[in-house]
């Protein structure tokens, strides 16, 4: 085993092979450490969240290391057949690559028993093991930037079918109708780790494909009940909580606010209980009307707050404070002048109901509430009773950036920072780093004058990824995950941004730049050892 630094509360246990990790995630799941949060499976590696002040990192390597791995999960009875027609665009890059006809590789796919190893990258993504070992082929060197969902795709050892329209390397074989990852089903994804895979050719087998789990009818909100009646979104506002924790078994990631500081002062502001959903608001322009007499804050990227009343008249605030509304009263929030993003909540709070434990909005997985437009009722809780609201007098201990500022972000090198040549690792840290427009929750883009250069273009199996990332694909042009990244990953994690610093690079604005400031070389971590 190698044991690799992630962050101050995360590390990355190498094994030599799918089978040795998958039977350390089983041992662990029998016999649980005390201090894990979390751990994501994936192809040879486990990352594993946990408590530093319950357990050291050297001290949970040293009970990792002793873990008997001989055993092997075991395999479900579960059988699952996917219908697929093999008419993927990559079909002849993979028989060229394979040496085989496309016949042949149509034909061993389809004769293949997969079995379910993990799931990852997306909601309802299965790595699924097991199949011909003539197929395995490389991702492709340019991956696609939208792959549409029922897509049937290899990689490596691996096979797979995207289960949401989205980005990728993976060769695409084959589609299916089938519907991999469903909300309203229970579980969500068709696919668990153990179950066992079929593909059918749709051409020579007719078969039935189940009709989707209808949609719950959306609450209505009755006409007299308090609510915010909003009337501009130039940007959709998302709400967000803490986050989806416990959902990594499905491919779901936390998401949750992407300044998490910012998100509790707004909820401590008005009285709140912590993680109240609030709203996420990034830009600015955002309006509703208030049908109730409220108490609302927004805290975050400093803003503009105006309130026109019925009698027409204009009062004016500012963010870190309570605002006192009545019903009748139009609520304008301005553009920020630093930062991008700042957090609206309401005393008692908004009547929303939870997806998967929390309300937040994954842009990536397509998973929560839907994004807050023009239009749209926003229903208050009645209860409010007990709450009293405070003034914040505390500025943010780190102020949003500006457009054009340099803003410093300090990271832990690894865990493939050994991946990279010394050129390469001097790009990161010695140069400044701009923030492109191709920049969301899912990840900041960035541009540099000097790529990243890696050691070779080996390929790395997939692994976990974790919040702050720094991710660079061939390019050498890296991308800092945020919130709704995908749970795993398939290019080499440089380095991460410590914690104290994500709430930082959650506010980073497209303009702003970035250079970034390792906390200490880069050292495996030793069982048992003091760093």
């Amino acid at each position: 085993m190698r044991f690799l630094p992630v962050n101050h509360a995360t590390l990355l246990v190498e094994l030599a092979g799918l089978d040795d990790t998958l039977a350390l995630f089983a041992s662990l799941q029998a016999e649980p450490i005390d201090g894990i949060v979390e751990t994501i499976p994936a192809a040879r590696t486990l990352m594993i969240r946990f408590r530093p002040e319950m357990i050291a990192a050297e001290a949970l390597a040293a009970h990792l290391a002793t873990r008997d791995l001989s055993a092997r999960p075991n395999v479900s009875e579960q059988l699952v057949e996917i219908p697929v027609r093999y008419d993927g665009e990559d079909l002849a890059d993979v028989a060229k690559l394979t040496g085989l006809t496309v016949a042949e590789v149509v034909r061993r796919h389809g004769e293949s028993l997969f079995t379910v190893a993990f799931c990852g990258f997306a909601p309802g993504f299965a790595y699924l093991v097991g199949g011909d070992p003539s197929l395995q082929v490389p991702r492709r060197q340019s991956p696609r930037t939208r792959i549409p969902a029922g897509s049937v795709a290899l990689a490596g050892a691996f096979s797979g079918v995207y289960p949401e329209t989205s980005p990728g390397g993976w060769q695409i074989i084959g589609t299916t109708p089938l519907k991999m990852w469903d909300i309203f089903r229970v579980p969500g994804a068709l696919l668990q780790p153990g179950f066992q895979v079929r593909f059918v050719d749709m051409d020579k087998v007719s078969v039935a494909i189940p009709a989707p789990v209808p949609k719950p009818p959306k609450p209505e909100i009755a006409a007299d009940a308090p609510q915010f009646k909003v009337r501009a979104a130039p940007m959709p506002a998302l709400f967000q909580d803490a986050g989806r924790f416990g959902q990594t078994g499905q491919g779901v990631s936390a998401s949750g606010a992407l300044d998490r500081g910012a998100f509790a002062a707004a909820n401590r502001i008005v009285g709140n209980p912590a993680n109240t959903p609030c709203l996420e608001l990034a830009s600015g322009g955002f309006c509703f009307q208030t049908t109730a007499r409220a108490v609302i804050a927004l805290a975050g990227a400093p803003v503009a707050v105006t309130i026109h009343d019925v009698a027409d008249k204009t009062r004016m605030f500012c963010s870190w404070q309570p605002i006192p509304l009545e019903p009748g009263d139009v609520v304008t929030v301005g553009a920020p002048q630093v930062g991008i993003r700042s957090y609206l909540a309401v005393r008692g709070g908004f009547e929303v109901q939870s997806v998967l434990g929390s309300a937040s909005t994954d842009t990536l997985a397509h998973i929560g509430l839907e994004p807050v437009t023009a239009g749209s009722a926003l229903a208050l809780r009645g209860d409010r009773a007990g709450l009293e609201s405070v003034a914040l007098d505390e500025a943010p201990a780190l102020p949003p950036p500006a457009a054009g500022e340099v803003v410093v972000l300090d990271i832990v090198l690894g865990p493939r920072a050994d991946w990279f040549t010394p050129a390469g690792l001097a790009a990161l840290t010695g140069q400044v780093w701009q923030v492109t427009p191709q920049s969301s929750r899912v990840g900041i883009r960035l541009a540099g004058e000097t790529p990243i250069e890696r050691k070779d273009r080996l390929e790395l199996a997939s692994e976990g990824t974790a919040t702050g990332a720094i991710q660079v694909p061939h390019d050498g042009q890296p991308v800092l995950f945020l919130a709704d990244h995908p749970l795993t990953g398939g290019y080499p994690v440089i380095a991460t941004v410590a914690d104290h610093h994500l709430d930082l690079a959650g506010q980073l604005p497209i303009g702003a730049a970035i250079k970034f400031r390792p906390l200490g070389p880069f050292a495996e971590i030793r069982p048992g050892a003091s760093r």
